[in-house]
């Protein structure tokens, strides 16, 4: 179905509940939340994501998309350990986490866009109309979601770094 391998089966039905799960963390606390049962939850599907693209990928970009979606998401969540970066750990970690979400959307998006509904996909191609002002509205998503988190950041106090329940 979709013309998706069973690995390509494997990697998109093990990176998919990292959306949802982003999406909640986004909406509830307004970032990537790390150190939180969804944020575990979050980093195993999005690693299970990154990881099995080098199974599948068949264009050198996804492969470079995948290891840069893996650099940040291992450096969110490992900044916050670096003492000696003080409040700029609070601000790369959700900016870092912030852009693994959008590198989770991009090629999310791109398939989805087109090869949906299967046999007559809404994008027909790269270039299509429809599939290139999804993903121009991603990248204003991406400025405007890291603009109000970077305010957010500034406006907080100390209890930023509070673990949510």
């Amino acid at each position: 179905m979709f013309g998706i391998s069973p690995l390509g089966w494997l990697h998109t039905l093990g990176s998919l509940p990292a959306i949802p799960l982003a999406l909640w963390m986004l909406a509830r606390h307004g970032r990537i939340v790390p150190r939180s049962g969804a944020g575990v939850a979050w980093f195993i599907f999005m690693a299970i994501g990154g990881l099995t693209v080098f199974l599948i990928a068949k264009q050198p970009v996804s492969i470079g998309i995948a290891v840069v979606t893996l650099a940040l998401l291992v450096a969110g969540y490992t900044v916050g350990r670096v003492p000696a970066l003080g409040r700029a750990t609070r601000y790369l970690e959700t900016i870092f986490l912030s852009l693994t979400v959008f590198l989770l959307l991009v090629p999310s998006v791109n398939e989805t866009l087109t090869r949906v509904p299967n046999g007559n996909p809404i994008a027909k191609g790269p270039g299509s109309p429809i599939l290139l002002g999804a993903l121009g509205t991603l990248v204003v998503l991406l400025v405007i979601g890291l603009t109000a988190q970077i305010l957010h950041l500034r406006r907080s106090g100390s209890n930023f770094n509070a673990v949510p329940r």
